[in-house]
Order: structure tokens, then C-alpha cells, then sequence
């Protein structure tokens, strides 16, 4: 299944006793989206596309800007006014020509959400804003696929994996994005990153720490972050593990779910 050339690229992949050629080969066959070619995107479709993922989707309709290259590493300066998926289908395909790129140059919306995510076989999360988030989170419910969800502050980040569409070993759903946070924060009391900065190097670290869940996902090697947010202190250089639950009130996969499609996020 790996070619001569395959073979020596993944090299180190393959002495690893948790990875091997089962594990590249798996790497090979999966296909990943990314949402959202940003700070947290560039970095983690940079790591897939050099770990061998098979098939990379990327959505975003943006352009790249001058303010855009202090973190998202996957575009250079020639790029200023490109779409971000034609550039990041040039850097992908110059650093593994074994990947498949999709590039989808269109918002994540309640319309395409389910077609989108339904042809992938794990979602990433890359996305700056709340409503993107419970709509990847939503939509992977309802298409049956894993997810991935990074989010970054000035100094600080978080990441997550959501199986809410799976049981776990108690037979109990999986907790969903909606019981780690039943609500998105009001408008205007989460400054965006353009008022309030980003520091570009740990948008590096959450991005690729986004890459090494996803291909511990499809690997299937160690534990997990589904039911745990895993926290980022950038100025103390503090990580920290929180733990959440399934809540039974939760709309979507609770005792009484009132979240049966997409509907609500169609504005």
C-alpha cells in the first residue's frame, strides 16, 4: 500500500512501535477537513499533509492578508490577496504530492455543513468564532463524524475531541461542544483577534497539537481528549487538564434533545 518513496518519507513514523506500516497505511487512507486555513488551520494542514494523511479538505472563502502571516504559516507574503485554499493547495502540494487537496472556497454554513462534513472522515476545527463552532459541532453530531475543536486567546488556547454521536463504555453518549459550553458568550464580550492580538507562535502549538489528536484519532494509539479540555497557559507555560461530562439537559444528544437539525444556525 506505501510506495518506495512512501516508504522512506514516513521512515519515521514506521519505527514508531504505536504507528508502523499499519498505522501509516491508516494515516494514507483518512481523509481530514480543516475549518478554516487561519492560525490554527496552517499549522495543522501543514503536519497532516507531512504525516501522509490521504486526503486533506480545506473551507474557507477568505483572501490572504499582510496581518495574516505573523502565525498563519502556510501562506507567504506573494500570497497577499490569493485565496487562502489556492495557497495552501500550492504549500501543501510542494511538501507531499501524495496527498489529495480539496480545496471548498466557501463559508462552513447550515446548508453545506452536512454534505461537507459527510464526505470526511474527521473534522478540525479551526474556526475564530462561536457560531462556526456549534455548527461544526452540530453538524459532526449529525454526520456521524468526530471533531476536533481548538480555540485561541491572546495567551492562552484549549482543545478538545467531541465523539458525541458515540457511546461510551457505560453505555452513556459522549458529552457534546454544547455541555462544555451551553451557550456562546454574548456579542462583543470576547474581543476578536484583531482588537485584542494573538500570539503567532501558539497558534503554531494549538495548531499542531490539533494535528497530533487527529492522527492520534486515526492511528488509535494512547488516550484521547473526548470528555477532557486540555487548556494552554502561554505566559506561565502551564498545560492543564479539565474533565467534563455528558449533561442530560444538553439539546443535542441529552435526555430531551430539541436540536433535531441544522435549522437554527440559518440566519
Amino acid at each position: 500500500m506505501l510506495s518506495p518513496d512512501e516508504l522512506e518519507r514516513y521512515a519515521r513514523h514506521i519505527v514508531l512501535r504505536d504507528v508502523g506500516g499499519p498505522g501509516q497505511a491508516a494515516l494514507k487512507r483518512a481523509s481530514v477537513l480543516v475549518i478554516g486555513a487561519g492560525g490554527l488551520g496552517a499549522p495543522a494542514l501543514m503536519y497532516l499533509a507531512a504525516a501522509g494523511v490521504g486526503t486533506l479538505g480545506v473551507v474557507d472563502d477568505d483572501v490572504v492578508s499582510l496581518s495574516n502571516l505573523q502565525r498563519q504559516v502556510i501562506h507567504t507574503t506573494p500570497d497577499i490577496g490569493r485565496h487562502k485554499v489556492e495557497s495552501a493547495a500550492e504549500r501543501i502540494t510542494a511538501l507531499n504530492p501524495h496527498v489529495r487537496f480539496v480545496g471548498h472556497a466557501t463559508w462552513l454554513n447550515a446548508d453545506n455543513a452536512l454534505s461537507l462534513i459527510g464526505d470526511y472522515d474527521l473534522v478540525l476545527d479551526g474556526s475564530d468564532n462561536f457560531s462556526t463552532r456549534y455548527l461544526a459541532s452540530d453538524a459532526c453530531f449529525f454526520a456521524k463524524r468526530p471533531l476536533i475543536t481548538a480555540a485561541l486567546g491572546t495567551f492562552d488556547g484549549s482543545l478538545t475531541t467531541i465523539r458525541a454521536h458515540e457511546k461510551n463504555d457505560e453505555g452513556v453518549f459522549n458529552p457534546t461542544y454544547r455541555c462544555l459550553f451551553p451557550e456562546a458568550p454574548p456579542p462583543g464580550t470576547v474581543p476578536a483577534c484583531a482588537e485584542a492580538g494573538v500570539m503567532g507562535a501558539l497558534a503554531g502549538v494549538m495548531g499542531s497539537m490539533m494535528a497530533l489528536e487527529a492522527i492520534r484519532e486515526i492511528v488509535g494509539f494512547g488516550d484521547g481528549l473526548v470528555g477532557r479540555l486540555l487548556m494552554i497557559d502561554a505566559r506561565a507555560m502551564r498545560f492543564e487538564t479539565l474533565r467534563y461530562a455528558r449533561d442530560p439537559a444538553n439539546p443535542l444528544n441529552g435526555d430531551g434533545p430539541v436540536v433535531t437539525d441544522l435549522s437554527a444556525h440559518r440566519t
